[in-house]
Order: C-alpha cells, then structure tokens, then sequence
C-alpha cells in the first residue's frame, strides 16, 4: 500500500500548481542549489482550434529543479503565437496574501487540535515526519489536516533541490508579463484552497496520513513522474497516478475529475471567440481516464496532440 501512498502524493504535485506553488511553507526557503546538466525535454503540447481560435493545452510541473531547459521548441512557439496565458489560479504579488488566505480557510473552527484527529500510531508517525522536514508540528495544531498534508507535499522535495522559483508556472507567467499578454485563470485562490478546505474530515485526514505513509517513496515516484513528464509520454505518467486514483476515488473525483469537467466546459465556452490560448494546468489533469482532452471528447471536441 505504501507505493500506492507514495503516487498519491506525487500525483498531488500534477495537480494543484497555485496551492504548492504559493504555499507559505515553500516561498519560505529560497537557499541556493547548484544547477543541473539539462536534459533533452520535449513535455507534450496539445491543441484544440476551429476556425478563428486556437487553444493549446500545456501540462504543468510546478516544481522543478535549476537547468531543465523546457521552454523551447513547440512549446515555445505555441507560447509565443498566444494572445493570452491561462494558468489555474494567478498568484497574488504578495506572497503572505495567499499565506492568509490559506491559514484563514485552514484553522479548526472546533478548536480541535490536528494531532488529536489521528489515531496513536498515525500521530506519531505524523510529528515524526513534521520533525523530520524542520517543520514544528505544534504551529499546525490550530489548522485542519489538508494544510500539513500540503505542507508534507512540498518541503521534501525542497532537500531533493526542486525549486518553486523553477516551476512551469513562474516561467511562463513572467514570460507573459515580459511579453505583454493577458493573464487569465481558471479558478481563483479561494476556489482552489476551497477544494481542500471543504473535504470531509475522514478524507482530510486520509490525505495527511496517505502524504505521510508516502514520503520514503517521495523522490522515486516523483521522480518517474518528471521523468515522463520531460520525455512527453502522458500515457506513462497516467500509468503512475492511476493506482493512487482509483484508490481514493472521492478524492479523485473531487479534486480531479470535476475540475477537468469544468475546464472543458471552459474551453468550449472559450471556442466561440477569436484568438490564440495558451492553457497551462498541471500535468496530471491531461493525462488517463476523464483528462480534460477526455471531457472535451465528450462535449465532440478534439485535442490533438502537436508534434515539434
């Protein structure tokens, strides 16, 4: 079951890019890393068009590590043709407004201490691991179990050297910025955090003990995953996650398959005006069963892949 944990976890870093990325605990470390020798990196791209729009659909890592040299090629002439970037949330400037919105929509409004959620063995696992990651267990006694669960999901790989500051997002948003395009969004902060913060306790509590019972398997799923991430096979990358999914189905279903479902509607929504998007989400809403591509095919859509 633990390999299972572990995918879940990874597979939580394809998901939810504005969460990780603006989450307080990881715009707090900014230590330097030493660079890496780049590898050849051809992500997968795809495009949905009609007669006078385009729309190219980009899956996202929203951590990554110095030297992956991704924004080239297709990718980034696709980029370029654009009129608009749309990622799934845009991040406040200031970093401690989305640190509020989080804490705001993460304290227990019952007063119950997060570590007296969990049974015996799993507190102790938990306040182990919390030690472990220098992150004090006490400062998240006040919050619910989605914030350290989330907080479990970034650090880690913080000491493996993926950077935030690296991430697809923060590249492409300052190339739009730099550029002068649109910046557009799917779902908003509150939207977002919301999806966590309006879990069922029992799921919430699954998720932090599943972030826990997966991080010694952490850095070898995650790794896979940017593996076939970087190499553009979607198919692989679905492989990986699929067992995770079809594990915790509620969670899947919430925090997966009704977002894509919303995003397609989007884009069709989006079809009937003119011009060139650029849609960036994480990686992992483009890939398996009920993709976005797979809800667009429902809607008699479709998204082809683009080759360089």
């Amino acid at each position: 079951m633990k390999l299972a944990f572990s995918r879940l976890l990874a597979a939580a870093l394809l998901l939810f890019g504005g969460l990780l990325a603006g989450h307080p605990v990881a715009l707090a470390r900014t230590e330097a890393r030493p660079a890496l020798v780049a590898p050849v990196l051809r992500p997968a791209l795809w495009k949905v068009e009609d007669a006078d729009t385009t729309i190219y659909l980009f899956g996202t890592v929203h951590v990554l590590k110095p030297g992956m040299d991704w924004f080239k090629g297709g990718i980034r002439r696709a980029f370029d043709q654009s009129d608009e970037l749309v990622l799934e949330i845009i991040e406040p400037d200031d970093p401690k407004q989305m640190a509020s919105i989080m804490g705001g929509a993460a304290v227990a409004r019952d007063g119950t201490a997060l570590s007296q959620r969990l049974e015996p063995s799993a507190r102790e696992k938990y306040q182990a691991a919390m030690a472990a990651n220098n992150l004090p267990w006490q400062a998240f006694e006040v919050f619910n179990p989605w914030m350290a669960g989330l907080a479990l999901s970034v650090t880690p790989l913080e000491k493996l050297g993926y950077k935030v500051d690296q991430g697809v997002e923060k590249t492409l948003s300052a190339a739009a910025r730099v550029a002068g395009k649109k910046i557009g969004a799917l779902e908003t902060p509150e939207q977002q955090i919301g999806f966590f913060a309006a879990l069922p306790m029992a799921q919430q509590v699954a998720f932090l003990n599943a972030t826990v019972e997966g991080l010694d398997g952490m850095e070898a799923q995650f790794a896979a995953l940017i593996q076939h991430w970087q190499a553009g096979e979607p198919e692989k990358l679905a492989e990986e996650m699929n067992a995770s999914l079809e594990a915790t189905p509620e969670l899947a279903d919430i925090l997966l398959f009704q977002r894509n479902a919303r995003w397609a509607e989007w884009i069709r929504t989006r079809l009937e005006q003119p011009g060139t998007v650029f849609i960036a989400v994480g990686a992992g809403h483009l890939a398996g069963r009920n993709s976005v591509q797979d809800q667009l095919k429902t809607l008699g859509i479709a998204a082809g892949r683009v080759e360089e």
